[in-house]
């Protein structure tokens, strides 16, 4: 389903003006991660299948909250006095500090925001792209004026070390963009944007216990929830089919929205996919027809950093320098529930800020921060 237009006329449209990133000291090679969970497999299998030679994890140290805050801070650096206060935090993840509440608003808390609205977003490894949907609908609208759309994951608290199909998979990290209103052409114009979800395939890609159903206590409520196993608070993945849900939606919404922006696969410039696979993005470019010198990734040093992955692939390629300021650029994502989304820009002109994860301070109830 694609967003809404705009009205005829008008060209405003949300521009990313930072980007920041945060990645975890510690590098985790394949050969470590198959010493740890004595599994059966390779590092050369693993390479061949799906181009990830390491990773980076965070420790019992670092949590989701303190990689969010440090990417959200270094976004908003880069864009300076680019972009007004911002008003506004999204925080894309999976794996929020506690249930409950959200982690976003103490993110928010942290970068001295004060009592701006934040709020957690759930769309698993579509999750940024989401947040980029929501934050640009409602930057348009006046709702906001200056948004923070960060992804934040840390996967190594939900992946199995033992379940070779996945532990080999995942990643640690954050990456942040901060928004302001600009005009369609731009360099970091967000043009058009395409999402959806299909429920139907839910059980595809999961953490079963931890909510209502499966509750992750196994409390004895008296009303017959069961005591969750160890692989229910684990992350578990049906590969095969989840392999051919994502090529199908990720390259069916990236047709979509470069038809509604009037853009052919030929004329995109910076191509990038959410890093899950190597041949999954192989597959999605291939159908689509953009050329392999247009595809932008870095999964083989930082593995499937989930809803972080695309904005982390950004100020990657952002920082290398490996686009011009305005190129055509498309990015898809697919993750669990089933959900996916695309959207297409022009490349920004942004400083890229990268940052160390940020210890979180001791928190006093109604304690007054200054803003940055």
């Amino acid at each position: 389903m694609t967003s809404p237009s705009s009205a005829a006329g008008d060209r405003a449209r949300a521009l990313i003006a930072g980007i920041g990133s945060c990645l975890p000291p510690l590098v985790v090679t394949n050969t470590q991660v198959i010493a740890r969970g004595n599994l059966d497999t390779t590092d050369a299998w693993i390479t061949g299948r799906t181009g990830i030679h390491r990773r980076r994890l965070a420790g019992p140290a670092i949590s989701t909250g303190d990689l969010a805050t440090a990417a959200a801070r270094a976004a908003i650096d880069s864009a300076g006095s680019a972009v007004p206060r911002p008003d506004l935090l999204l925080l894309a993840t999976t794996t929020p500090d506690r249930p409950c509440p959200a982690t976003a608003p103490e993110v928010a808390h942290r970068l001295g925001l004060g009592t701006v609205p934040a709020f957690d977003l759930a769309a698993v490894c579509s999750g940024f792209l989401y947040g980029l949907v929501t934050a640009s609908a409602l930057l348009r609208s006046g709702t906001c004026r200056a948004p923070l759309v960060v992804a934040a994951e840390k996967y190594s608290t939900i992946v199995d070390p033992f379940d070779r199909d996945t532990a080999p998979l995942f990643g640690d990290a954050a990456a942040a963009v901060a928004l302001r209103l600009g005009d369609a052409d731009e360099p970091g114009a967000v043009l058009e944007t395409d999402w959806g979800s299909d429920g139907g395939g839910s059980d595809l890609i999961t953490v079963a216990a931890g909510g209502s159903r499966l509750p992750a206590t196994g409390i004895d409520t008296g009303i017959g929830i069961g005591t969750p196993g160890h692989g229910d608070r684990c992350f578990r993945m049906r590969g095969r089919q989840v392999y051919a849900h994502a090529v199908r939606r990720m390259t069916s919404s990236s047709e979509v929205v470069l038809a509604t922006t009037g853009w052919r696969p030929e004329e995109v410039r910076a191509f990038i996919g959410h890093q899950a696979n190597q041949r999954i993005l192989d597959a999605v470019a291939d159908r689509l027809g953009v050329p392999p010198r247009h595809r932008l990734g870095n999964i083989r040093d930082v593995g499937n950093t989930a809803g972080a992955s695309v904005p982390l692939a950004l100020a990657d390629a952002a920082a290398r320098h490996a686009c011009a300021p305005g190129a055509r650029t498309l990015l898809t994502a697919f993750g669990g529930g089933l959900t996916w989304a695309s959207a297409t820009l022009l490349w920004p002109d942004a400083p890229v800020r990268t940052a160390a994860p940020e210890p979180r301070p001791p928190l006093h109830d109604h304690q007054e921060v200054s803003p940055p």
